[in-house]
């Protein structure tokens, strides 16, 4: 498995996880100024965190539509190769048992 591989998947990933993060810091920051409401009773950081999932969801859908595409290809060339991998072992039990 070279780097490249694991870039995309990685890449995508952190940039995903920045986004979560940067959503959660918007919306603590509006709950805590009042601009939206801080949920019932000890409830707070439940309804900050499902807030920020989903604001995040669609921003990511959207912005990281292009590391997705690249992380895909990826995992497509690695399964076509496991695949081949497969068939050329399965051809050579067949030559071997005939």
């Amino acid at each position: 498995m070279s780097a490249g591989k694991s870039s995309a998947a990685i890449r995508y990933t952190a940039m995903r996880l920045a986004i979560f993060v940067g959503c959660f810091v918007v919306v603590a920051a509006l709950v805590q100024v009042g601009a939206l409401p801080k949920g019932l009773g000890d409830a707070n950081f439940a309804w900050v965190v499902l807030l920020a999932l989903v604001l995040s969801a669609p921003l990511s859908f959207v912005l990281l539509r292009k590391q997705r595409d690249a992380m895909s290809e990826q995992i497509v060339t690695k399964v076509d190769k496991a695949k081949a991998r497969l068939e050329a072992n399965r051809s050579q039990e067949d030559g071997v048992t005939q």
